[in-house]
């Protein structure tokens, strides 16, 4: 994903512009990393979760216990994407970094499931609040 790319997902999240469908796994890492690159004024533990929220309302989601915006997925994914920048040099541009990261095992949607049983990743109480690891700690938590 280019740098232009990587803009154009994050201020369209941002914004609350971007189509429903463009709002993917890899859309949310691509903003992750260009918030964290990008924009010095945004936390995004801090605020993304709130974003999130929003955006998902603008698109005609919820956000309950069953579906729309989930704290622990969230949270672990933003310490994925800063373990991967940790790594990376200085400088280093957004479309470098979400290369970076989709060499990693976090390009599966799946790979939270490697530190996380099903059930208890899926479980409201995870949807709410940051859940720890219940099959192994995350390596760079």
């Amino acid at each position: 994903m280019t740098d232009e790319e990587m803009e154009r997902i994050a201020t369209g999240f941002c914004a609350r512009t971007l189509p429903k469908e463009e709002w993917t796994h890899l859309a949310h890492f691509a903003t992750a990393l260009w918030l964290m690159l990008r924009r010095p004024d945004l936390v995004p533990e801090r605020d993304m979760p709130g974003m999130i929220a929003a955006y998902n309302e603008s698109v005609g989601g919820v956000n309950s216990d069953t579906a729309g915006y989930h704290e622990t997925i969230t949270q672990a994914s933003l310490r994925a994407a800063r373990a991967v920048l940790a790594g990376l040099q200085e400088g280093v541009t957004p479309g470098a970094a979400f290369a970076a990261l989709m060499a990693s095992p976090m390009a599966d949607k799946d790979w939270l499931f490697a530190y996380w049983s099903r059930e208890r990743l899926m479980s409201a109480e995870a949807r709410r609040a940051w859940v720890a690891p219940d099959l192994k700690s995350l390596p760079w938590a």
